[in-house]
């Protein structure tokens, strides 16, 4: 009988920590990798945020898509922060110059430079992201969504999204 008594109480307590941890984790926010997914709405605009590259083959290497993001607010924003959701993907901040500014990649595997980029009241930057497909080998063979999150340095961020489906 103590047997039966003390299994039916560790199996309460296992349910009421399940409960508990459904139930406490409401406000905190979602990740990909480690990326945030918090957004708000004056940070940053851009009239595209998605792309897809469609069907593309590793023996043809390396694709790019270039995004415009603009400062829609009356203050200077500062993106402090440029981070990509896996290794086979990076950015970069195409300055006004045309001088590019990262390589920007994955948080956690090797040094991510600062990005602080300031972006003045309506001005725009280029974000150009860059996929190898081979960066995974033959395992990433098939379809692939990638983000790049812009952090700003009030806490704000702006994500862009890739998807591709990759051939050998």
């Amino acid at each position: 009988m103590k047997t039966k008594t003390i299994i039916i109480l560790i199996v309460i307590a296992i349910v009421g920590l399940f409960v508990w941890g459904y139930f406490s984790k409401g406000g905190t926010a979602a990740s990909v990798q480690g990326v945030s997914l918090n957004t708000s709405q004056n940070f940053l605009t851009a009239p595209k945020v998605f792309y897809n590259f469609g069907v593309i083959s590793m023996k043809d290497g390396d694709v790019s898509k270039e995004f415009k993001v603009t400062n829609p607010s009356d203050k200077d924003i500062t993106i402090s922060k440029v981070l990509t959701s896996c290794m086979c993907t990076s950015a970069f901040i195409v300055k006004p110059s045309g001088k590019l500014k990262g390589p920007f990649g994955m948080g956690g595997m090797g040094y991510v430079p600062p990005a602080n980029e300031i972006i003045k009241a309506g001005e725009s930057r280029i974000i150009r992201v860059v996929f190898n497909p081979n960066a995974h080998g033959p395992a990433g063979i098939g379809r692939i969504d990638r983000f790049v999150t812009l952090t700003g340095s009030s806490g704000n961020t702006f994500q862009l999204e890739i998807k591709a489906i990759v051939t050998p």
